[in-house]
């Protein structure tokens, strides 16, 4: 095995702080989700028509701030993830608000802040459990902000219903494409493989092989996400007959990923007939329509190994059925003593956050304790990222709103504006924090206007965006310096763990078992990398560099890589011997 070389960035103390900071911010923008456009700019828009025309502002204004937090967590994943995310949404941010109004009609300020730091107790206690489980608590703080902070007529249970309806008008949009395009995710993410792995075949023997394989290792990854419940399901009866042809296409993807693996590591180019295999299968498998040509399958003439394999594929793909039954790898989960230090954490932010605000903005004082419960995210990223682009994204907002007030007048140009922004948002959740950010903050100032609170604030949110971050870095960095770090080391524990379990296993489990082994290794050495990558963007203390993951994770990746090309007898059985290891960090 050649030997291992650093492929992910490396230590930050050498980095300009400019670029530093650019880098922080994030990627620029590359592409426009217009669906998911449009379903924001609708999904706001909306209840504030219904309110103007029906006279039901307040309760509009609700809803549009349910379906506010909605757009932002909306997303391209297959349909039952989404609802059951948007259900634990509307859940939570409907019981919080619930529970802030009935706070904030009691009387005493006091009562408010305890609500508060209970929310941030139970959201910081759940927050580190899954996806679900994070935007379940997140938003049942958010509800507990805003019910607390804003005073809003009627009687308390009102506000939790059009909270709901806000949030369950956006999961009808965003779900209702499942009614005439019912498995059209799916077959996406399956697509997506078959065009990495072209793209992987056409890199062999290149530098760029192994970013390409990773690609490859993503699409597996997405592919394996939107067809779980249907490899659930067909455990346990036959899949329906729309089913199978997306079953036969997925173990299809599994066994091509093997090939691939084994061509690229023979580190020879193909010829170009070669990378277009992936394709003609595709073409194949799920064809565009079923009265279409059927591409011939290429002759690949003398094999290698990895070649006879791709061979294989070619036969299998007019079979009636590949037997790969997978199981969905899992990634190693933070301990007890996390999940209590983060919940104590977000607590003492919001408690600081809210006397803050009690102190300036008294009454209406949630800007502050609502920016937290955003900030204060690590299972979303690194947490200094993400008040930089809160920052960012909220002075940007700000000033937009600001100027667009000076141009704009009367209610409907400006439930356009929140249309325009509400757009933003859509792509900003898919590209970009902080453009995420902008369109959230321009929305909010619109919609916390027609709630009544006329004053203006620009300058103000502003400032307290920065001080909110400010206390969620200082807290973070004071009392737990080395999060990202810890979960970087046991992600990548995990990963040699599972790249190790591969090679020992291997020569010894049928086709079945080794197919799922290698893609638990893959997928947790993927893992590994992002949380990697993930803790280099966060500020480390000077003379406390953190371990060399990549290089751990690079020399792994090629473990895997030859143990796969020995399994289809494409390399030396000693090149399977190797042993990786990483230096270990002193505070998990």
């Amino acid at each position: 095995m050649t030997p291992a070389m650093r492929t992910g960035p490396g230590p930050s103390s050498g980095t300009p702080a400019p670029a530093r900071l650019l880098r922080a911010i994030g990627p620029p923008l590359s592409s426009l989700p217009l669906a998911a456009a449009v379903r924001g700019a609708v999904a706001l828009a909306t209840p504030l028509l219904v309110g103007v025309l029906t006279g039901w502002v307040f309760p509009s204004v609700i809803a549009a701030i349910g379906a506010l937090w909605a757009v932002g967590q909306d997303g391209s994943d297959p349909y039952p993830s989404r609802v059951g995310r948007f259900v634990a949404l509307g859940l939570s941010a409907s019981l919080g608000l619930a529970g802030g109004e009935l706070a904030l009609r009691s009387g005493p300020s006091a009562v408010v802040t305890v609500c508060l730091v209970v929310a941030a107790l139970v959201a910081g206690a759940i927050g580190l459990r899954g996806r679900i489980w994070s935007v379940a608590g997140m938003h049942l703080l958010l509800g507990v902000t805003i019910g607390g902070g804003i005073p809003v007529p009627g009687p308390w249970w009102q506000a939790p219903i059009a909270l709901f309806a806000g949030v369950s008008f956006v999961l009808v949009l965003s779900s209702a494409p499942w009614l005439w395009q019912r498995h059209h995710i799916e077959r996406a993410a399956l697509l997506a493989v078959f065009r990495a792995a072209s793209t992987a075949l056409a890199a062999a023997g290149t530098p760029g092989a192994a970013e390409t394989r990773r690609h490859l290792t993503d699409a597996l990854d997405n592919a394996h996400q939107a067809m779980d419940r249907h490899l659930t399901s067909s455990r346990r009866q036959p899949p329906d007959a729309r089913v199978e042809p997306l079953l036969r296409a997925f173990r299809l993807a599994v066994r091509l990923g093997e090939a691939v693996t084994t061509l690229q590591w023979e580190a020879r180019p193909l010829p170009a007939v070669v990378s277009r295999a992936p394709l003609v299968m595709s073409a194949r498998l799920l064809p565009v329509r079923k009265d279409g040509d059927v591409p011939v399958l290429p002759d690949f003439g003398p094999h290698s190994p990895g070649l006879h394999a791709l061979a294989q594929l070619s036969v299998a793909a007019d079979a009636e059925r590949v037997d790969t039954a997978l199981a969905a790898p899992a990634s190693p989960r933070p301990t007890r003593q996390a999940h209590l230090r983060y919940a104590v954490l977000l607590a003492l932010c919001v408690l600081a956050a809210q006397v803050c605000a009690d102190l300036l903005h008294s009454p209406r004082a949630y800007w502050l304790p609502m920016t937290v419960a955003f900030v204060y995210k690590p299972d979303f990223g690194p947490v200094f990222r993400r008040a930089l682009n809160r920052c960012v994204g909220t002075v940007v907002g700000a000033a937009a709103i600001g100027a667009v007030s000076t141009a704009v007048h009367g209610t409907y140009a400006f439930i356009g504006v929140v249309a325009f922004f509400g757009a933003l948002m859509a792509v900003g959740v898919r590209h970009h924090y902080a453009l995420a950010t902008t369109g959230l903050t321009a929305v909010v100032f619109v919609l916390v206007d027609l709630l009544g609170d006329h004053r203006a604030l620009y300058g103000a949110r502003m400032l307290d965006t920065a001080l909110a971050a400010a206390l969620v870095l200082v807290v973070h960095f004071v009392a737990w310096p080395r999060s990202a770090v810890s979960r970087a080391d046991s992600r990548t524990r995990a990963a040699l763990a599972a790249a190790h379990r591969y090679r020992d296993l291997s020569p010894t489990v049928g086709p079945d078992r080794r197919h799922a082994l290698r893609r638990a290794a893959y997928r947790q050495l993927a893992d590994a990398r992002r949380a990697a990558v993930h803790a280099r963007r966060e500020p480390v203390l000077r003379g406390a560099e953190p371990p060399d993951w990549e290089r751990a994770i690079t020399s792994a990746e090629e473990l895997c890589d030859a143990v796969t090309a020995r399994a289809l007898h494409a390399a030396p059985g000693p090149a399977a011997q190797t042993t990786v290891t990483v230096a270990s960090s002193d505070a998990m």
